[in-house]
């Protein structure tokens, strides 16, 4: 039997107010960027997974911003998001890794929906959810969430890039349980980063 594409999301996203709430503290959360300042930032360009499908009419429905439960994952969705290994390793400048820094946020109990194992499937979603390369779709299961009755902040999918892991996006509506704690690190004196650099074989070129 050939694989089934994921399809757009069921009406049940949008209208259940019975589906489950998970709640998720933002001291749990990691965010890799480029800036020291500015963070969370939530942006709304079309060109990740989850962004809001309206920017393609120039009126997005909300924005939206991408976190890690780990250290390993944050790295992964972003510093080897678009990395090649070469021998199976990945070979950045020690200057180019202090130019990232790592969020840690303080901030109120986050409500989102676990869009992961028997709760997507009973959705009618399976794992291209993470990694189909159409975010036409993709994108109106997040518009679907933001949708429900429920005022879900946000919600936990599989990770692409580390795919035994979640991570989570939050719409612009939990802006306010979200506060970047100052200073951030720079990434390779983040707690973590040795072991995931371990993990990802990343060395200095």
């Amino acid at each position: 039997m050939p694989a089934v594409p994921l399809a757009l999301p069921p009406p049940g996203l949008t209208t259940d107010d019975s589906l489950p709430v998970s709640r998720v503290l933002p001291r749990r959360l990691v965010r890799i960027s480029r800036y020291p300042t500015g963070e969370p930032y939530f942006a709304a360009s079309g060109a990740n997974r989850f962004d809001a499908p309206g920017y393609l009419t120039g009126a997005p429905e909300f924005r939206s911003c991408y976190f890690g439960f780990s250290s390993r994952v944050a790295i992964a969705e972003s510093l080897l998001h678009d990395e090649i290994p070469v021998e199976g390793a990945f070979r950045f400048s020690f200057d180019a890794l202090k130019q990232r820094y790592a969020h840690r946020f303080p901030g109120s109990t986050l409500r989102v929906l676990d869009l992961t194992g028997a709760t997507l499937k009973r959705l009618s979603g399976h794992a291209d959810l993470s990694a189909t390369a159409f975010y036409t779709v993709t994108q109106q299961w997040s518009l679907a969430v933001f949708s429900n009755p429920l005022d879900f902040d946000g919600f936990m999918y599989m990770s692409r890039h580390l795919n035994t892991e979640r991570a989570v996006v939050l719409f612009d509506r939990a802006a306010a349980k979200v506060q970047s704690k100052p200073p951030p690190l720079a990434l390779p004196d983040t707690p973590g980063f040795a072991a995931a650099a371990a993990a990802f074989n990343i060395v200095a070129a």
